[in-house]
């Protein structure tokens, strides 16, 4: 995966073929991917043979899976590739930062990768749908797989960005943040590590702390992402019958803040808040109306309640015809 964005100066060109990035682009799927799960096995071997997650361990695990996550599903999602709301410089280089430690992919690339996904929602084109490779149990396998982890190692196509994001294009804050994505993505390795050594005195504290705030969290939160773009097409309730099939997932959503809800977001793209009914917990969401009433963020789109309700009965009415 490379950090500059991939731009063909032809706005009208949506996709970017770049076969000079197949080895860079395996290299970061091997570093944050691959090596986040060899940590998270190595983290239950230890377990198994008696060293346990600390106190300390918990509450780097906790404190990084809160912040990076809130990077990215207020920032990257919500924020960056939807613009459901306005902030500062700080609160967008901030956010840009935390969600970078999650280790989705360089800024720019990945937001781009998120429009064209709503562009062409489990339709061909559409990066990481999992139906698109046929009906058999072995298909819907394989979907399942690209649509979770596999898109990030063999898609070829890249989204052009100056065609997907030319507003973030033109944020020279934002293009620096994208531009040390490596950068961000190993303080998020090293801050839990010096942390867990200086709070317990040792060097094990602060392996453990890599262990735990860094490798396993990181391995949490890519599947909190990525489940987003595999389960939530394929397994929960439908609020809306919108045309692709996304889907509400209780279970993600509370520990991805949010994310979960993924039917209501398709929806309305542009809301800040994604649970819209009052069971549906969106500590997201929540984030965003905090950060509005301490005046940092403004212009929060949210849908009103009878703008929801004629949109769930333009879908259902166009579904039956």
């Amino acid at each position: 995966m490379i950090t500059e964005p991939l731009v063909n100066p032809d706005k009208r060109q949506k996709t970017v073929t770049a076969p000079h990035l197949r080895v860079p682009q395996t290299i970061h799927f091997i570093l944050f991917e691959v090596v986040p799960f060899l940590g998270f096995i190595t983290a239950i071997v230890l377990l198994l043979f008696g060293i346990p997650m600390t106190w300390v361990d918990l509450g780097l695990f906790i404190s990084l899976w809160f912040l990076t996550q809130i990077g990215f599903t207020v920032g990257w999602h919500r924020l960056f590739s939807h613009n459901a709301f306005k902030a500062n410089v700080v609160v967008r280089v901030t956010l840009a930062i935390l969600g970078s430690m999650a280790d989705p992919g360089p800024l720019l690339l990945a937001v781009a990768a998120h429009r064209r996904h709503h562009e062409y929602a489990d339709q061909p084109g559409d990066p990481h749908s999992p139906h698109l490779f046929g009906e058999g149990v072995t298909d819907q396998i394989k979907g399942f797989w690209h649509a979770h982890d596999g898109w990030l190692a063999t898609n070829r196509e890249h989204p052009n960005t100056i065609h997907y994001v030319p507003d973030l294009l033109r944020d020279k804050a934002l293009t620096t943040a994208s531009r040390y994505y490596w950068l961000w993505v190993i303080l998020g390795l090293v801050i839990p590590a010096i942390l867990g050594g200086v709070l317990t005195n040792s060097w094990l504290g602060a392996f453990q702390g890599f262990l735990w705030g860094g490798l396993v969290r990181m391995f949490f939160v890519n599947n909190l992402i990525n489940g987003v773009n595999s389960f939530c097409h394929v397994l929960g309730g439908r609020s809306f019958n919108t045309p692709d099939h996304s889907r509400n997932n209780l279970w993600l959503a509370l520990p991805s803040l949010g994310e979960g809800w993924h039917n209501s977001h398709h929806a309305f793209p542009q809301s800040a808040i994604f649970g819209f009914d009052w069971w549906q917990v969106d500590i997201g969401g929540w984030v965003v109306l905090i950060l509005e009433k301490l005046g940092l963020i403004w212009d929060v789109k949210i849908p009103k309640a009878d703008t929801i309700k004629a949109k769930k009965a333009f879908l259902a009415a166009r579904k039956a015809t």
